[in-house]
């Protein structure tokens, strides 16, 4: 892989991972806009894991503050720390299930190995949740924090994170949607996604490992460095969202994706002469 290539890759996914965007479905485009080669299951959740660590970093104190829960919750003890800590388990496991399912079917690969099936879909879901997105913002109330959240809000915000599975929804995006709809503040919305990706990434990038460690591939060096420079580009990521979502708001993200979806469809439906997705 190219020096240009892993930068490429880093810069997309530190970038789009905390914006609602979709990072899944900007690396999934990659290869289908350019003449470069797929860069593989593992680069992707190698990069990542570079924003779960952004991640850990720009939010330490909450971090510090779910590991103490989950040892009071170990201790059975009744502490804000531990509740949060256990909302976040269980908000997790329906994209651990959802993900399970799709890979024990087939249905996630076949998904990825129809290139313009994949164009398809991220066009649609940038369409579809950029609006939803929108919408939340506008009419959702800005009352609750991360103190308010309960079980329920917490079950139905995990639920609408395991269908950032479907190319192009964006696992923020889904779920800062959900978390607006229920009344959060857009930063707080904002934090409890991040906090929500940390089981989830820290899942995938696991369970990857282990299967390339089981092939006898092991991680490529390329994917390792491309992951160092996602972790600087989405603690840059972070920083810019939670300064727009204070300031403007989300109704930014749904331009930007319903710009993405009009380019994506002049390309698939070959609008513009000599431009398409082959």
């Amino acid at each position: 892989m190219s020096i240009e290539q892993i930068i490429a890759l880093a810069l997309i996914q530190g970038l789009t991972e905390f914006l609602p965007v979709s990072s899944s479905g900007h690396l999934a485009l990659v290869p289908v806009l350019t003449d470069w080669e797929d860069q593989g299951v593992i680069t992707d959740v190698m990069v990542h894991v570079g924003s779960l660590f952004a991640v850990i970093v720009y939010f330490w104190r909450d971090v510090l503050n779910l590991l103490a829960g989950t040892w009071d919750l170990v201790r059975f003890k009744n502490t804000h720390n531990a509740r949060m800590a256990g909302y976040i388990a269980l908000a997790t496991i329906p994209a651990l299930v959802f993900g399970a399912l799709l890979k024990l079917t087939g249905t996630l690969d076949a998904i990825r190995a129809d290139t313009l099936r994949v164009a398809k879909i991220i066009a649609w879901t940038a369409v579809i949740y950029g609006i939803l997105l929108y919408i939340a913002d506008v009419v959702g109330k800005r009352i609750k924090r991360m103190e308010d959240m309960t079980l329920a809000p917490a079950i139905t915000i995990g639920i609408c994170q395991a269908l950032a599975l479907i190319p192009g929804t964006s696992r923020s995006g889904a779920t800062m949607t959900a978390a607006r709809f229920l009344g959060f503040e857009r930063a707080e919305a904002a934090r409890f996604s991040f906090l929500l990706g940390i089981p989830a990434i820290a899942a995938a990038g696991g369970f990857t490992a282990i299967e390339a460690v089981q092939t006898g591939g092991g991680i490529p060096s390329h994917a390792i460095w491309a992951a160092v420079l996602t972790f600087f580009a989405a603690i840059a990521a972070i920083s810019l969202l939670m300064a727009l979502v204070k300031r403007m708001g989300f109704w930014i993200f749904m331009v930007y994706r319903l710009a993405l979806a009009a380019v994506l469809f002049a390309l698939i439906y070959e609008w513009v002469p000599g431009f398409s997705i082959a």
